[in-house]
This record gives structure tokens, C-alpha cells and sequence, in this order.
């Protein structure tokens, strides 16, 4: 009887593990989690559970029954510290297991600041985990001061649950702005006055010198020599893929964990998807960060350890809640060279981004009608007419015709 490795019990794993049993895989399947908790859903982390609006029950991807009925042997809080591909093994504490095909659903890891710039002072989060959810969710109390270092989504996140909860919020963004790396100028200008309103104090073009304090974070000194106290703070500089096990066993890497179109990593029988692989699309290797594309490269993998033989092609798609706003991403962005801005119904807008006269992508804030219609377009490979986007008399719906 064949046997299933995947080690990562994250969105990805848990998703390849399922789909291998609801495509009758009949072998043995192993899932291996670092964490003590069983696979769970990530975004809401920052979201309902960090506002005490969700239990950790509700988290779960799947009920504990689940496993057992699917015959899924799940090894928590029991990280891999070995594996060697000429073998066909990983190491697991002391026990040794045997497989026939490996996945690599290993996920990402926060960056975070070097010791030398005060990174490992107690009150200084990230937030990654359930775990790291668990350590912060005390601090979130209401004149507390919490300085946020970095104005990516799940900085801009916290920033918004912090000040849902009563506390004084100052995201500092070394960028020129908010959301740079991710968003047109325009989108960042929207997160930037939703946040104001709310009375966060947003710094863009600012860098940190170090955070300051004796065992503990007390103030955020910045470059310009200005310090801003702090009880807490929140890293939120990006996160990196986690590659450490698949470079000690000598798998290529290039931008996360090598793999084909189909999954395949450098080593025979081993497998790569999620946040942690990177795929080829369009001559370079790309790695996405979404919910999205682990769910689907990993029922691809799945697909393809059953013989399906077939390649990746990536339906894009991320969302992020902040106060009141929903923001729906469709599509990508990279190399876009104009943006149109369309007004939605009372607060809502969405920015549609263009290569020349082909669509990309589209950041929808409180207007599902025009995710749903951008990302129909761009996943059939049409474009809609910049002008009749702009024009907030042309319905919508028409533009799918």
C-alpha cells in the first residue's frame, strides 16, 4: 500500500490530504504540522478571532472526525527535522517514516527584526499564528498604545482592530506609502483615509532606528530621532517561504521551493505547493500568497500524485476586512501601466488596473459586483473597455456580454 507524506498541516496540506481521499486514494496518508493545533484557516487571525469574535473551534479547516473517517493520520506539534529524498524519508523526533510521495506544504514565516534593533524584546508580535494571536489578544486593551511597524495588510489589520478595541494605533511605513508593493496609489490613498477616520495615526516614509525598553518595548525610536512609546508592537514586514527543510535536503529553490507547472519539485516524488513553492507563469517563477492558491495548486498536486498529469494555471484572487471595508482583489497587477477609478453605490469604489488595453487585475472596497465582474473577465481572458469602466452609467453586467 503507497503512502502519503505532506508535511505542512496548513491550508495547503489539509487541502491536498482531502482531495487525495475525494479522489479515492486508497494508500496511507501522513500529515505533519509544527503547531499543536489541527489545520486551520489563517486570515481571520488578524480579523474576528483577534477581536474575540470567533473561537478557535471555528477556525478549524476541518472537524476532528473528519480525519479519523478519512483514514488521515495527522502528527502535531511534531516539526520535521530531517528529510532525505535518495531515501525516501523524513524524520520526525525519533521515528522514521517511509513514503512513496512527499509534499512540501511547509507555508511561510514572518520576517522580523534583527536583535540588534531590540526584535526580541518582550511585547514585540508578529502575527502568523494561532499561537502568536493567543500571546497578543491580552494587550489589545482599550488606551493602550500599539505601534505598528509596517503598512502592509496585515499591519494595516491589526491597526484597524486596535482601534475597533479603544487603543492609540501609529503604523509607521518606511515606503513612501501604505501598501506600495501591493496596490496603485489610489487604493492606498482609500486604506489611508479609512484609517484616519478612525483616528490612526498613519507615518509613511518613515523608518525605525530601533525599538527601545529593558526586557520589554517601551517606545519605537524612529530614523529622524523622534520616539514614539509604545506598550506593544506589531511587526508586519512580509512574510518569507519557509524553505529551510527542502535547502538542507537539497531541493532547488528560486523565489520559495522549485517546482514544474505540475507541481514537481527537483527531487523525484516530492511535491511543492502553497505559500512556500514557487511555479512557472509567464517565464518566471511565480510564488502567491493566498488562501486561494493553496487551496488550488494543492488539489492540483493531489490531482497530479493520482496521474493527472495536468499544469497550473493560477486564478488569483485575496481579500482583506478593515473597520467597515471589504477589499476583494481579482486578478494581478504586476505591470500595469494606468489605472481606472470607478465609483460604487454610497462609500464603495474600485480600481481597475490595465496593461495597455488588457485587464489585470481589479481592488474592489465594499463593491462585490465589481470583483465578481473583474474577476469573471480576467479568468476568460477578456478586458473590458477602459472608458465604459469609467463611465458610471455603463451597468456592469453588460460589460460580460
Amino acid at each position: 500500500m503507497s503512502h502519503v507524506v505532506v508535511i505542512g498541516a496548513g491550508q495547503a496540506g489539509a487541502a491536498l490530504a482531502a482531495k487525495l481521499r475525494a479522489l479515492k486514494f486508497e494508500g496511507e496518508i501522513t500529515v505533519i504540522g509544527d503547531e499543536p493545533a489541527p489545520p486551520y484557516q489563517r486570515p481571520p487571525l488578524s480579523k474576528a478571532y483577534l477581536l474575540g469574535e470567533m473561537e478557535e473551534e471555528r477556525l478549524w479547516l476541518r472537524s476532528a472526525d473528519f480525519w479519523a473517517e478519512n483514514r488521515i493520520t495527522l502528527k502535531l506539534g511534531q516539526p520535521v527535522t530531517a528529510l532525505d529524498p535518495a531515501a525516501r524519508s523524513v524524520t520526525v523526533g525519533d521515528e522514521v517514516l517511509v513514503y512513496d510521495e512527499l509534499a512540501l506544504t511547509t507555508g511561510s514565516v514572518p520576517r522580523r527584526l534583527p536583535a540588534e534593533m531590540g526584535g526580541t524584546l518582550g511585547g514585540v508580535h508578529t502575527v502568523r499564528t494561532l499561537a502568536d494571536i493567543d500571546a497578543i489578544r491580552a494587550s489589545f486593551a482599550p488606551g493602550r498604545r500599539l505601534v505598528v511597524i509596517g503598512g502592509g495588510y496585515i499591519g494595516l489589520e491589526a491597526a484597524a482592530v486596535g482601534r475597533k478595541l479603544g487603543l492609540e494605533v501609529t503604523v509607521v511605513e518606511m515606503a513612501p506609502r501604505i501598501l506600495q508593493r501591493v496596490a496603485a496609489p489610489e487604493t492606498s490613498a482609500y486604506f489611508r483615509k479609512l484609517h484616519a477616520g478612525h483616528g490612526a495615526a498613519i507615518m509613511e516614509g518613515m523608518a525605525v532606528d530601533r525599538l527601545l525598553g529593558e526586557g520589554h518595548v517601551t517606545a519605537v525610536r524612529l530614523t529622524d530621532g523622534r520616539e514614539l512609546p509604545a506598550d506593544f508592537v506589531i511587526v508586519g514586514v512580509g512574510i518569507v517561504p519557509a524553505t529551510a527543510l527542502a535547502q538542507a535536503a537539497g531541493i532547488a529553490l528560486d523565489n520559495g521551493i522549485r517546482t514544474d507547472a505540475q507541481g514537481r519539485t527537483s527531487a523525484p516524488h516530492v511535491w511543492a505547493a502553497g505559500d512556500c513553492a514557487s511555479f512557472p507563469l509567464n517565464g518566471v517563477q511565480m510564488r502567491l500568497e493566498s488562501v486561494g492558491n493553496a487551496i488550488d495548486q494543492a488539489e492540483l498536486v493531489a490531482a497530479n500524485i493520482m496521474g493527472a498529469d495536468r499544469d497550473y494555471l493560477p486564478k488569483p484572487w485575496f481579500w482583506s476586512d478593515q473597520y467597515d471595508c471589504k477589499l476583494q482583489i481579482a486578478g494581478l497587477n504586476v505591470g500595469y501601466d494606468r489605472v481606472v477609478t470607478r465609483p460604487g453605490d454610497g462609500e464603495a469604489v474600485s480600481i481597475w488596473y490595465y496593461s495597455g488595453e488588457r485587464l489585470l487585475a481589479v481592488d474592489a472596497m465594499n463593491d462585490p459586483r465589481a470583483f465578481m465582474v473583474g474577476k469573471r473577465l480576467i479568468e476568460s481572458g477578456r478586458t473590458a473597455v477602459p472608458d465604459l469602466v469609467a463611465d458610471v452609467a455603463t451597468d456592469l453586467k453588460t460589460l460580460m456580454r
